[in-house]
C-alpha cells in the first residue's frame, strides 16, 4: 500500500502553524478544532501515511501550551443524542473524551454546556460534572442568532454567557458532534476578553475539505461523499479569491456565515483579523501530500465505499439520511464506477462460479486478491478470512487451519443451545476457533500471526453480513463494502 502523505511532516509543519497563530493574538487563541481527535479513520483512509491519532500527537506537541473546553449543546443532552460510530449518548462521549485526554496528559479545564434553558437533563449533566471534579459553564440561545449581529454582540448577548476560566495561551474547542456550538463559544469568549483586555484570537482547524488542493481532487470529493448526509458542498472561497486573487477551496456554511462572523469580529475587537474563512484555517495537511496519485487512489475508493454504505443502509432500514444521487454524482465526477473496486469484480465473478451463493473477496497488500465461498461449515466472510491469512503466511491452499471436529462442536453450541437457525461460523467464531487450534497447531499459530496485515485492505460481499461480521471486519481495519441484499430473496428484516 503506497504511502501518499508525510506524517512526521504533517505534525511538525502543523504545530509550528498554530504557535505562529498563537503569537498573533497577544498570546491567547481560541481554536475551534473540527473532526475526530482521535480515531480520524477517514483522514487515513484518504491519505495513506495518515496516522488516525495524528491530530492528538500534533496537539500532544502543544500540551504545555494547550487546553481543552469541551462544548455540548444542552439540547442534545435532553434529547439523548447519539454518536452513531459508538451508540452512546452525546453526554457519555463527553466523559469519554475527558478521560481519553487525561489519559494522554492533555488538561481539560471545563465543559461548556451551550444552548442552555435549564433542561433538566443538562442540570443533572453539570452535577455529574461537579461530581468528578470539572468546571462546567452556560452559554445561553441568543435571540436573532446569528443573523442579528448587533444584539448577538452585546451586553444582552454574549455578555449574558458565563464567561469560561482559562489558564494556558492555545483553548482548544472541541465537541462530541456537529452543531455543538463551537464557533459560538469561541466569539462569546472573545467578546468576554476583549472586555477584559484581552485582546485574543481565533482559528479553525478542520481538516477537510482541504483549501490548497483543486476544488474537484478526488480527496475534496471524498469529503463530500462523507458528509453527504449535511449536504456540505466544497466551492471557491469567494472572499479569499477578492482579496489576494487565489483560488482556494472551502465549504458552503464557512463561506455562507464569513460575512456574519467578520462583522462579529469588527464588533468586539474594532477590526477583524481575517479578509476570508480560508484566512480563518489552520490546517496544513495538503503541504503533506508527498504522492498526489496515491491519495487520488485511496479517495476514489472511499467515495465508492461511501456509495454503498448508503445502498446498504438504505436496504437494511428503508431509508438513509445519505444523498444516494448525490454520491453518484461524486463517482462520476471522480471517474470511478463500482466496477473501479477490484474485489467487487472478484466477488461478484466468484458468485457466479458458484451457482450464485453468497462469496466474498479481500485484496491482500500487494494487490492479489483472494475469494471465499459459502459451505456448510463457513460463511462467504470466515472463508475468506481464512484463506487470506493463509496466501500471507504463506501456506498451501488445500492445508486446513482449523479441523472440522473443532467447528462441528461450535455448530451444535449455536443450532443446539443458542437458538441459532444458522450453523455456519461467523468470523468471529472462526477466529476464537483459531486462536485455540493455535494453542498446539504451528501451521494456526503462524496464520494467526498475519491477521495484522490485513489492516487498511479492501473487501467486499456480495450480500449483507451480520453486524458481528461488520464488526470484526471493522476491529481488523478491514475496509469492508457489500452488495445491498439478502442472503434469502425476499427477507425484509436485518438480522443482527
Amino acid at each position: 500500500m503506497k504511502k501518499g502523505f508525510d506524517n512526521d511532516k504533517y505534525l511538525k509543519m502543523q504545530s509550528e502553524h498554530i504557535r505562529e497563530r498563537i503569537s498573533k493574538f497577544g498570546n491567547k487563541l481560541y481554536l475551534e478544532f473540527g473532526g475526530k481527535l482521535f480515531d480520524d479513520f477517514h483522514a487515513s483512509r484518504v491519505l495513506p501515511g495518515f496516522e488516525p491519532d495524528s491530530k492528538l500527537q500534533m496537539l500532544l506537541q502543544l500540551k504545555d501550551q494547550a487546553e481543552i473546553v469541551i462544548v455540548i449543546s444542552a439540547e442534545d443532552i435532553e434529547d439523548n443524542k447519539m454518536r452513531g460510530d459508538y451508540g452512546i449518548t452525546y453526554d457519555s462521549d463527553v466523559l469519554r473524551l475527558i478521560d481519553a485526554f487525561q489519559s494522554v496528559g492533555l488538561y481539560v479545564g471545563s465543559v461548556c454546556l451551550t444552548k442552555f434553558n435549564e433542561q433538566p437533563s443538562a442540570v443533572l449533566f453539570q452535577k455529574k460534572l461537579e461530581s468528578i471534579g470539572i468546571k462546567s459553564y452556560r452559554h445561553y440561545k441568543i435571540p436573532g442568532y446569528p443573523s442579528d449581529v448587533k444584539s448577538i454582540v452585546s451586553d444582552e448577548g454574549y455578555g449574558k454567557n458565563d464567561f469560561i476560566q482559562t489558564e494556558r495561551p492555545l483553548v482548544v474547542i472541541t465537541a462530541p458532534g456537529p452543531g455543538s456550538g463551537k464557533m459560538a463559544t469561541c466569539l462569546s469568549q472573545l467578546y468576554h476578553e476583549h472586555k477584559r483586555g484581552v485582546k485574543a484570537g481565533y482559528a479553525k482547524f478542520e481538516t477537510f475539505p482541504i483549501w490548497n488542493i483543486p476544488l474537484k481532487h478526488p480527496v475534496n470529493l471524498a469529503y463530500e461523499a462523507a458528509t453527504a448526509d449535511l449536504q456540505d458542498v466544497n466551492m471557491i472561497d469567494p472572499f479569499h479569491l477578492e482579496a489576494y486573487g487565489v483560488t482556494t477551496v472551502n465549504y458552503n456554511r464557512d463561506i455562507e456565515i464569513f460575512p456574519v462572523v467578520n462583522a462579529m469580529f469588527e464588533l468586539i475587537a474594532g477590526e477583524s483579523p481575517y479578509k476570508s474563512p480560508t484566512d480563518m484555517g489552520v490546517n496544513m495537511a495538503g503541504n503533506c501530500i508527498v504522492d498526489d496519485e496515491a491519495c487520488c487512489i485511496a479517495s476514489k475508493q472511499e467515495i465508492i465505499r461511501r456509495y454503498y454504505a448508503a445502498l446498504c443502509e438504505k436496504k437494511t432500514k428503508g431509508y438513509t439520511k445519505n444523498d444516494i444521487m448525490k454520491l453518484e454524482l461524486l463517482m462520476k465526477q471522480a471517474g470511478v464506477t463500482p466496477d473501479d473496486r477490484p474485489v467487487v469484480v472478484s466477488a461478484l465473478e466468484k458468485e457466479k462460479i458458484t451457482d450464485g451463493k453468497p462469496a466474498a473477496a479481500i485484496e491482500l497488500p500487494d494487490g492479489r486478491i483472494v475469494t471465499g465461498k459459502t459451505s456448510e461449515l463457513l460463511g462467504a466472510a470466515s472463508s475468506a478470512l481464512l484463506n487470506a491469512i493463509k496466501m500471507l503466511a504463506g501456506i498451501e491452499d488445500e492445508v486446513k487451519l482449523i479441523s472440522p471436529d473443532a467447528i462441528e462442536p461450535i455448530q451444535m453450541l449455536k443450532t443446539n443451545y443458542l437458538g441459532s437457525n444458522n450453523p455456519r461460523l461467523h468470523t468471529d467464531e472462526i477466529l476464537t476457533a483459531l486462536s485455540a487450534t493455535a494453542a498446539h497447531s504451528d501451521v494456526a499459530r503462524k496464520a494467526l500471526e498475519h491477521l495484522p496485515l490485513l489492516k487498511g485492505c479492501d473487501a467486499h460481499s456480495t450480500v449483507l453480513l451480520s453486524s458481528v461480521d461488520i464488526q470484526i471486519f471493522k476491529k481488523l481495519g478491514i475496509n469492508l463494502t457489500c452488495e445491498p441484499k439478502y442472503e434469502e430473496n425476499g427477507r425484509v428484516f436485518h438480522k443482527h
